[in-house]
């Protein structure tokens, strides 16, 4: 499964979006409605390493591939939008790289 590049990134892709969902949809409201900050501060910190290892595996992949740049704005702007890795994953199955 993670022979290649893009499967490698959409690998991390996935784990970073589900960090992102878990953070926004789980953690948040616990922190302002069940009064449990410290659940932020955890998953908030886990999702910051997996963004960190997102964006050096887009960098890798990149190199390997010689992504457009379009690709690499499209990868860094959908780690942003909830759902959004989901769509580029959409997209990267369509594509023959």
């Amino acid at each position: 499964m993670l022979q290649t590049p893009i499967n490698r990134f959409r690998t991390m892709g996935f784990l970073e979006g589900a960090s992102l969902l878990i953070l926004v949809f789980i953690a948040m409201p616990l922190k302002y409605f069940a009064d449990l900050p410290q659940v932020v501060t955890v998953v908030g910190s886990v999702h910051g390493f997996l963004f960190v290892l997102y964006l050096f595996i887009i960098a890798y992949t990149t190199y390997k591939i010689r992504w457009s740049v379009l690709w690499v704005f499209s990868a860094v702007l959908v780690a942003f939008i909830p759902f959004g890795n989901i769509i580029l994953d959409m997209k990267l199955k369509k594509q023959s790289f």
